[in-house]
């Protein structure tokens, strides 16, 4: 078995496990976020992958950095007054579209309701406290960070959304997305899970 043979069954056991729906047929996405251990405020060190079957049936596995927590500026300055949104690991079936992010570019939007920690003490450290989660909806959206270089650090590229690092990544990956559209409508789940629940050194 290759690394990625190893890699897509670990996600299908670990979706098994929780009773998430793993998606099969040609370019029927699942779109999985892993939020790492490092949890270092302003960095990109989580990882999106999208795993599907491409027009001969093979299996791919797109590997891009992300950021799932939101940035430096947002944790000190939160827009909500409840606290900065941070995303709640689940799978969110159907809860993304493309749209617009902000009305500026395009991007998965969210649809239907997402739950979110609120972290309201206005320091650098990420708190993911069960007793202040909320569900509804806060603009968490899949987006770029900007548009035409690599970000260094994640300072106000997210208020609380899934954000890429690199803007070739996230065009790569709206271009899978916009093939997915085609034969299945514009709906999408996205998944988000702990790097503990899957193994160690896999981010």
């Amino acid at each position: 078995m290759s690394l990625k043979e190893f890699q897509i069954e670990k996600i299908k056991g670990v979706f098994a496990q929780k009773g998430y729906k793993f998606f099969e047929g040609k370019y029927n996405l699942n779109i999985v976020g892993i939020r790492g251990y490092l949890r270092e405020a302003g960095s990109f060190d989580d990882l999106l992958l999208n795993i599907y079957q491409n027009a001969d049936g093979d299996w791919v596995l797109d590997s891009f950095r992300i950021t799932t927590d939101a940035g430096t500026y947002w944790l000190k300055n939160p827009m909500n007054e409840k606290g900065t949104a941070l995303l709640v690991p689940n799978q969110y079936r159907g809860c993304y579209a493309i749209g617009k992010h902000k009305g500026q570019y395009e991007a998965l939007v969210q649809v239907k309701p997402v739950s979110v920690y609120r972290d309201d003490n206005r320091d650098y450290i990420m708190d993911y406290d069960a007793s202040t989660i909320e569900t509804g909806m806060f603009g968490i959206n899949i987006h770029r960070s900007h548009p035409t270089m690599s970000s260094a650090n994640n300072n106000k590229c997210s208020a609380g959304c899934q954000v890429f690092q690199d803007p070739i990544d996230y065009l790569n990956f709206m271009a899978i997305v916009h093939k997915s559209s085609q034969l299945y409508g514009n709906k999408f789940t996205y998944t988000l899970l702990d790097q503990s629940d899957i193994e160690e050194g896999y981010v």
